[in-house]
């Protein structure tokens, strides 16, 4: 059993972490992560259409997902959880007229 942390982060350092989440799983698929991040967020209403849209921007390049310093490029490559597992979700703003 494990903890992990969402962190939210911007390409201009902001960090926002949320509280940490006990997970039962030693390794589970990115794809699963999302979820449960998902549904911290949304509860059972909506979830559903706010999981499409989040596997949707990860899809087109919305956000990176880091875990510890390695980069997560498909959602259902298997991610290990530890004991302090740090999730972080890097948003990419588009430049100006991109």
């Amino acid at each position: 059993m494990g903890t992990v942390t969402f962190v939210d982060e911007t390409t201009m350092g902001a960090r926002t972490a949320s509280v940490p989440l006990t997970v039962p799983e030693e390794r589970l698929p990115l794809r699963e992560l999302i979820a449960r991040r998902v549904a911290l967020e949304t509860g059972p209403e909506g979830y559903e259409d706010a999981l499409a849209q989040a596997l949707a921007a990860f899809a087109r390049n919305g956000f990176l997902v880091l875990v510890g310093d390695r980069q997560i490029e498909d959602p259902d490559e298997t991610v290990t959880v530890g004991p302090a597992t740090e999730v972080v979700f890097l948003k990419l703003v588009p430049l100006v007229g991109g």
